[in-house]
């Protein structure tokens, strides 16, 4: 792990290691939309996130975050934590939480209570966000291997596996436990409204030194007891699994032979996928790489062995966790791009890609859950991954608000900067940069996001783009109005406008008000404007900044 520097480091990676390559010339890039050519329906795989912490949930920061999120498409978006079983009092630390909800008396009798994570769900649902429930972790009375229980990671350092990571020394203890905690939530919030929540049991079983401390088929019973305690509460629950590290193994297709041959059922499928950003040393300066290669190859691996299996591959699909990198409680060079926008740009350049994926192999994939959300009170832009810091969006936030724009069917889109997918997959995007779009039509309204991504966090000249719209509706023939939404290095930025400010560590009461406004997703001037339209076509024409993202909406004039 990277050694932990001071937001004001991080900020400084970037700013003082890039090569100055501003004075190099615009390139030409033609982007055309054919709205006649309409594809499938739009289907809003982004509306996932997830966090090791769940405690943070109940915070100011993650209160409003919750509160953005659950904005972009109330009770359509789903939040997945860990720890929501631990034992603790309440006190979140990196990669930590806890709820309490189960103790034993003095006979070994269960004792539950509910306070805690009533509390956290019920902060979900008053935002309009819906539980992704992770089961897990194992309660210190119930876990084989209890002492030590709480681990002491740090950025760069600590255990992470310890009592809580182990498997229950009582298996009808745990399928108990789960029963009653299901049961409870449907007497809280109604049978039909957990029955739309996920269900699956605990994080990366296929990585036993951080997450399990067991056999591959001692998490296979737990996986067994813990669904066989949801159907109990709940028949009609949504369960599946296993939500494992795409490590490269054959994990899932072990997971998946075992429920057909023990008769577990399984109402979705997850696997987790990741990037491996690098910092690359270039005589007296550095740069980060990003691995989007990675990423897509992880993704693709798990997809194989889905659609190899007859009887799962008409499943729906969730990537539990899809990011750039492994950790998001890291910090250092490797992660320095979190802040700004070169996280907003991958995360634009690389979803359209995970689904082109699963469609190649005739797969259903449902969701993208982004391990993104804030940590409390760390400061002013740390480095971490995340969508907020200190209570104010992030690029990368907004890169989610353009995406939750977009509705209806897909509407097909080229261009001659695009990177291809198996291009993509091979060599990431190492040479010339990925300037591509994809459009969505919903009714006379018509989204265009456009993005202009390349893995080297380096400087260098703008895509001076034309883009087409041809075979308009007759709903446009009187003209279009165009709002053209924007996030860049000037543009719905507040990391941006921080460094500008001379990164302070305690940011005045004005200075904050002007990191809210700088995070404001942002439009271009004028906007919204008129657009000329001519037998049935448009001519837009715009500069686009490398790790720029645009969303152009038209509508009839």
């Amino acid at each position: 792990m990277w050694k932990r520097l001071s937001g004001a480091a991080v900020g400084l990676v970037i700013l003082t290691t890039a090569p100055a390559l501003a004075q190099d010339p615009s390139f030409p890039v033609a982007l055309a939309v054919d709205v006649s050519r309409s594809g499938e329906t739009v289907k809003p795989v982004w509306r996932f996130f997830g966090a090791d912490e769940p405690n943070y949930a109940t915070m100011k920061d993650g209160r409003a975050t919750l509160a953005t999120l659950g904005g972009l498409a109330p009770d359509r978006v789903f939040f997945r934590t860990h720890n929501l079983l631990t034992s603790g009092d309440g006190t979140p630390a990196l990669k930590w939480g806890s709820t309490n909800v189960y103790t034993e008396d003095a006979a070994g009798r269960p004792v539950y209570d509910w306070t805690i994570v009533d509390r956290i769900f019920d902060t979900y649902r008053a935002r309009g966000v819906k539980p992704y429930v992770e089961i897990g972790f194992m309660p210190e009375a119930l876990s084989s291997s209890p002492q030590p229980y709480q681990h002491d990671f740090r950025p760069g350092s600590g255990a992470l596996r310890t009592g809580w990571a182990f498997p229950p020394k009582d298996y009808g203890k745990w399928e108990e436990l789960v029963y009653q905690w299901v049961r409870h939530c449907v007497e809280r919030y109604g049978r039909a409204e957990v029955a739309s929540w996920y269900f699956e049991t605990w994080n990366e079983a296929n990585l036993p030194q951080y997450y399990w401390g067991g056999t591959r088929e001692e998490f296979f019973l737990l996986h067994d007891t813990a669904i066989k305690g949801v159907r109990r509460a709940l028949p009609e629950a949504r369960v599946g699994g296993p939500d494992g590290a795409g490590a490269g193994d054959q994990f899932i297709t072990a997971f998946m032979e075992h429920a057909k041959a023990a008769g577990t059922p399984v109402d979705f499928l997850s696997f987790h996928a990741k990037g491996s950003p690098k910092v690359i040393a270039q005589g007296d300066t550095s740069h980060v790489r990003m691995g989007v290669a990675t990423h897509l190859k992880a993704a693709d691996h798990e997809f194989a062995q889905i659609a190899a299996d007859p009887v799962f591959r008409g499943k729906p699909i969730i990537i539990g966790e899809s990011d750039p990198e492994g950790c998001a409680a890291c910090q250092g060079p490797a992660n320095a791009y979190r802040n700004g926008t070169m996280y907003s740009s991958y995360t634009a350049a690389s979803f359209p890609r995970l689904q082109a994926l699963a469609r190649r192999r005739s797969l259903d994939l449902e969701g993208v859950l982004t391990w993104a959300f804030e940590f409390e009170d760390q400061p002013y832009f740390a480095g971490f991954r995340q969508l907020t810091s200190a209570g104010i969006d992030l690029p990368v936030m907004n890169v989610f608000k353009l995406f939750s724009k977009m509705s209806g069917t897909y509407v097909a889109t080229t261009s001659d900067h695009e990177a291809t997918l198996d291009d993509m997959m091979r060599d990431g995007v190492r040479g010339a940069p990925d300037v591509a779009s994809v459009a969505t039509r919903d009714g006379d309204r018509l989204s265009i996001m456009v993005w202009h991504y390349h893995d080297d966090d380096l400087a260098g000249p703008d895509a001076k783009v034309s883009l087409d719209v041809n075979h308009l509706p007759k709903a446009f023939a009187h003209g279009a109005r165009l709002t053209h939404y924007r996030v860049d290095r000037d543009h719905s930025n507040a990391y941006a406008a921080w460094l500008r400010m001379g990164s302070p560590i305690a940011p005045t009461e004005a200075q904050r008000q002007t990191l809210i406004d700088a995070a404001r997703l942002a439009t271009l001037d004028p906007s919204p404007s008129a657009v000329a339209v001519k037998r049935g076509g448009a001519r837009i024409d715009f500069a686009l900044p490398r790790q720029g993202v645009s969303l152009l909406v038209l509508t009839p004039d």
